[in-house]
């Protein structure tokens, strides 16, 4: 059976990235700084393991790794959806905030990719690895500078170890979401105003439910996208078409 492990699993598009990789008959490690919710999730799925992880933390991501190896002998993909958003002005953004952002989405996506590419080296069958960008992975809005920052970044590490872990039969792609329903845009889709705002740049006028993007992470994590690696899937609803 391959092995699947999701961070960010406790929630949001990590938590219906969990479900639909056990509904294509994976077993899944649910990983997530909050273990209960990490727990919940993975409780719901026919086979699968909570673990706690702070994605920033070298060590943990190691542990994450070797766990799913123990637990189920192999990790066959990882998806990393570990992220949170801070927003602020450039220049009334604080350091701390800043580094916050960037170090659980570009380096714990670092750090959970190598992880688990360790282990897939080791095992000498490939891989697949999917990150998550955003469509802020090539356009800025006001006030996302430190996620901005982080999500392109995120674009180009996935393109960079797609062409590093190529001759081991690892792909390596990053799916960009738009505007989508969970609880970390809970907030400005709350707000009628913010809401109606970001709509207006989405052709499809709504915003994503989490398991839309994760049936792209699927497809991304499966035999079907084989031939595919260094690739930045947008589903963002037609935000990127309208230029």
């Amino acid at each position: 059976m391959t092995t699947a492990v999701v961070t960010g699993a406790g929630s949001g598009i990590g938590a219906a990235t969990a479900a639909v990789l056990a509904r294509e008959r994976m077993s899944v490690v649910c990983a997530d700084l909050d273990l209960a919710a990490a727990e919940r999730v993975a409780a719901a799925l026919p086979v699968a393991a909570a673990v706690e992880v702070d994605v920033r933390d070298e060590s943990a991501c190691e542990r994450m790794a070797a766990t799913a190896l123990e637990r189920f002998g192999s990790v066959d993909v990882l998806v990393a959806c570990a992220g949170i958003e801070e927003q602020g002005q450039g220049d009334a953004l604080a350091l701390a905030s800043f580094e916050r952002v960037v170090g659980v989405n570009l380096t714990g996506s670092f750090l959970s990719a190598r992880a688990a590419a360790r282990v897939m080296i080791a095992q000498g069958r490939g891989g697949r690895i999917v990150l998550i960008g955003s469509i802020n992975s090539t356009i800025a809005l006001p006030g996302q500078a430190a996620y901005a920052a982080s999500k392109g970044g995120v674009l180009m590490l996935g393109r960079a170890l797609a062409v590093d872990w190529a001759a081991h039969d690892i792909g390596v792609n990053i799916v960009g979401p738009g505007v989508t329903d969970t609880p970390m845009s809970a907030a400005s889709l709350a707000d009628p105003e913010r809401r109606e705002r970001l709509l207006s740049h989405v052709p499809l006028r709504r915003a994503a439910r989490p398991d839309e993007i994760a049936e792209v992470i699927a497809f991304l994590a499966g035999g079907r996208s084989s031939y595919m690696t260094g690739s930045f899937v947008p589903v963002d609803g037609g935000w990127l078409a309208t230029g």
